[in-house]
Parts: structure tokens; C-alpha cells; sequence
């Protein structure tokens, strides 16, 4: 892994001049990212780790000047350009990830909270990120100015993705023609929410499906239906996935490219003896509703698995990085440290398998240098 990391690493362009060179680009991302993965949270961590594991950071880094300060740290990957470092994680993910057809790639965003810096008037940093369902790891992750302009955000992030015969979801807010059409020409499926930021086909939506399930006639309707039910600590709840390829009576629909079918899944979920019903709908690029069913159930995971992580595990909302690029760098570092403990096979959490990487030299290596 060590190869592989300087490998995919290694064209990221070095922003300082060459006499202020005492460590090598490479020896401080490494150290950062070692650091990282065993619960370091900021730069004098970062330092404090280095130090404590100068030894076995020399088996796999050169370190000729020693450990770097914080301040250095601090200072290198605030200036480091994000679209270099996106890139590498990009191109590495891909490596090590086994995406298969069919699996689901959730987007979502997420802002870091205390990333703002109100004496530079500079406000939270929004991350957009791409979750792979089955394989259980960050794709990549676009930095935007603000949560409306995930609109734009997302298409770039589609670009540098390798999505083929995937199923992407996305919640409403990323529910755009545009958006559908980068899908598609992506050569992968699409399961777009649909609420009232396009309140005509919201509505044309929730009306089709109010009636077509009133007939109690599904294949006049070319209805389909499944249904799951879980229950779990005093909760129940059932899922009601319907799936139609009549597009009559939606307002332009030839807009939408791709487009095959609408959704809708109803959660009938009873806690402590109260029962809560909530309706959600979609437009599709896919036909059946069982595939339908598992990518609405599967966009979840880029909350639970990623964006709960950073908060909970990684304690990115109370993060103060906030200079330069160092808040968007430092997002990256973290969903590389995810995937990486992701990938290793013991069924820790990720919460102890940071705390085991703090103690133990040979785990860490597992975790880092032997996928």
C-alpha cells in the first residue's frame, strides 16, 4: 500500500517554493493520513503522532528532516489544491473498490459547521459526496460554496466518477434534467427524489399513484408492488414500494432523458404504540420495482455509513480547520481514513478500529499498508 498510495498520490504539485522544501509532499499526506486513522482530530495531534511513531513511520516514509511541526503541517495542506487531491483519492478509490453492476451510489451533502471563519467572512464549507452502497466506501467528494449549489455540484462529481450499470440516487434537491442527462450519458440508472422544488411533476406524481392504488386494478395501471416489513427494538415498520411505467400523465416528461417509470414508497413505521405514516416519490431510469425498492432502502447508507461517521467518529462538526483549503483537504484525508478501515475485515467498528490503530503498530499497517 505504500507504493500504491505514492503511486496515486504522487502527482499532486507541491504549492511551496523550493527552498522552504525540509520534507517531502508525500512524507506529510502519509504522516497526516496515518495520524488521522489513529484518532488524530488536528495538526498538533498530527505532530504528537509523528513523533510517538517516528520508527515505524521510517519503514515506510523517509522522513530525512525528521518529524514536521504542526504549523508546517498546518500550513502545506491548507495550500495543497483540492482538485489535485480529489483526483488522487478518486483514482485510488476506483482501484481498490469492486463496483459492480447494479451497485447503488448515493449523493448527498453535508456542511461542516464549524468550518466558517467570520473574520474573513468566509462561511461553512459544503462537502458533496458519492457513497457506494454495497461496497461500502466513499467514491469522492466536491467541495460547493453552498447547499443550493449542490445543482452544480453534482455534475461535476458525476464526471470524474466511474459509474457504469450503477444505480445512482439522489435527494430532491438534485432532482434536474441536467443532472438526469449526465446519468444517463454515464451509462447508469437513476432514482431521482421528487418533492416541491418541481411541484408540477410532484404533484402529477402523487396523483397517478393516489388513483392507480384507488383501481385496485395494477395492471391497468402497469402498477408493480413490494413490500418489506422490519421490526427492531420496539419499532415496526412496513415499506410499501410501488413502481409504474405509465408516464402519461406527467408534464414533460421527454425532458427528463432516460426516463422509464415513477416511484412512490410509503413508510408505515409504529413506535411505542404510534403509527406515522410518510409518503416519498421518484422518477426512474428503472423498470422493476424490486431494484427500485433496494436503491431507495440503500440511498440511506451515504447518512449511516458516511456522513455519521465524520460527525460522530471523526468529530468533523466540531473541526476549527478552517484556513485555506485546509478544511476541504482535510474532509479528504478523512474519507480515505473510512475507506481504509472500511476495507480491513475485522468487524470492529470504525470507533475501535481507530482506537486499535493507536495502539497497535502491526494493526495499523493492516489497516493502511496491506490492502
Amino acid at each position: 500500500m505504500a507504493s500504491s498510495l505514492e503511486d496515486f498520490f504522487s502527482s499532486i504539485e507541491d504549492p511551496r517554493v523550493e527552498r522552504n522544501k525540509r520534507h517531502k509532499l508525500l512524507d506529510i499526506i502519509i504522516l497526516t493520513l496515518c495520524a488521522v486513522i489513529s484518532g488524530a482530530e488536528g495538526w498538533e495531534a498530527i505532530e504528537q503522532f509523528g513523533e510517538d511513531k517516528q520508527e515505524w513511520l521510517k519503514k515506510w516514509i523517509a522522513l530525512e528532516n525528521g518529524i514536521p511541526s504542526h504549523d508546517c503541517i498546518a500550513r502545506v495542506i491548507a495550500r495543497i489544491l483540492p482538485a489535485q487531491m480529489t483526483e488522487c483519492f478518486i483514482a485510488w478509490t476506483q482501484s481498490v473498490a469492486e463496483i459492480t453492476a447494479g451497485e447503488v451510489v448515493a449523493i448527498d451533502g453535508k456542511t461542516a459547521r464549524h468550518s466558517y471563519d467570520r473574520k474573513k467572512n468566509l462561511g461553512a464549507i459544503h462537502m458533496v459526496s458519492a457513497w457506494a452502497s454495497k461496497a461500502g466506501m466513499s467514491l469522492g467528494q466536491v467541495k460547493t460554496e453552498a447547499k443550493s449549489n449542490e445543482i452544480t455540484a453534482i455534475p461535476m462529481l458525476l464526471e470524474m466518477l466511474e459509474i457504469k450499470g450503477c444505480i445512482v440516487t439522489i435527494d430532491a434537491m438534485g432532482c434536474q434534467t441536467e443532472i438526469a442527462a449526465k446519468i444517463v450519458e454515464k451509462k447508469a440508472d437513476y432514482v431521482l427524489a421528487v418533492k416541491d422544488n418541481q411541484q408540477l411533476l410532484h404533484e402529477a406524481i402523487t396523483d397517478y399513484f393516489q388513483e392507480s392504488i384507488a383501481t385496485n386494478n395494477p395492471s391497468l395501471c402497469q402498477l408493480q408492488f413490494c413490500e418489506e416489513t422490519n421490526a427492531d427494538h420496539g419499532r415496526i415498520e412496513i415499506r410499501r414500494c410501488y413502481l409504474s411505467t405509465c408516464l402519461d400523465t406527467l408534464p414533460d416528461a421527454a425532458r427528463w432523458k432516460g426516463l422509464k417509470s415513477i416511484g412512490m414508497v410509503e413508510s408505515e413505521r409504529t413506535i411505542n404504540g404510534k403509527t406515522s405514516i410518510e409518503q416519498r416519490h421518484y422518477i426512474c431510469s428503472v423498470t422493476e420495482v424490486k431494484p427500485f425498492a433496494h436503491a431507495v432502502r440503500a440511498h440511506w447508507g451515504v447518512e449511516n455509513s458516511l456522513h455519521w461517521v465524520l460527525d460522530v467518529t471523526f468529530k468533523e462538526d466540531d473541526s476549527r480547520i478552517r484556513t485555506g483549503y485546509a478544511p476541504e483537504n482535510f474532509n479528504i484525508v478523512r474519507q480515505l481514513a473510512i475507506n481504509l478501515l472500511k476495507k480491513e475485515p475485522s468487524k470492529l467498528s470504525i470507533k475501535r478500529k481507530r482506537f486499535r490503530a493507536s495502539l497497535s503498530d502491526k494493526f495499523r499497517e493492516e489497516v493502511i499498508f496491506s490492502t
